[in-house]
């Protein structure tokens, strides 16, 4: 299976980024890991909330292909355990999903097109986190529920 985070606008801390390159490697062992990075959606200062959210919406409904399993990551999504979450995950590698499609959206959330797309809805917790470092601790999860699925000793219950 191939996992690919997609998220809205570039990192601006090097030290986020790092993590995240960090744990993208080390996902990677496992199973064929990328990230695509989208723009930010330009003069946002003459959009509302929901012409941003449309325009974005716009740009992540492009990158997903028929057959894709999409998961948002969404504040008012499943939240799970590390090993929960895991064999959430096992599920789609049981499953026989080609590509597990993980999007980090905009500030102002996702449009209902792209709701409408997605196939699950994740939360990694019931506070609020930059968008930036959503993205260290996704991919820092993703690393540690194969850990968890390999039975090796990164995770400690």
């Amino acid at each position: 299976m191939q996992i690919e985070l997609i998220v809205i606008g570039k990192t601006d801390s090097k030290e986020i980024e790092s993590l995240v390159a960090l744990y993208a490697r080390r996902v990677n062992r496992y199973c064929k890991f990328g990230i695509t990075v989208l723009p930010d959606v330009r003069n946002t200062r003459s959009l509302t909330v929901k012409q941003q959210r449309t325009a974005e919406g716009e740009a992540l409904v492009r990158q997903f292909s028929e057959g894709d399993f999409v998961a948002l990551l969404d504040e008012r999504g499943e939240e799970l355990r590390s090993v929960e979450f895991a064999l959430w995950l096992q599920k789609r590698l049981n499953s026989g999903t080609k590509r597990l499609v993980v999007v980090i959206g905009g500030p102002y959330g996702f449009s209902d097109e792209v709701y409408a797309r997605a196939h699950a809805r994740l939360s990694l917790s019931r506070m609020t986190f930059s968008h930036q470092i959503v993205r260290a601790i996704f991919a820092e999860q993703l690393y540690r529920a194969f850990t968890i699925l390999r039975n090796e000793p990164y995770h400690h219950e």
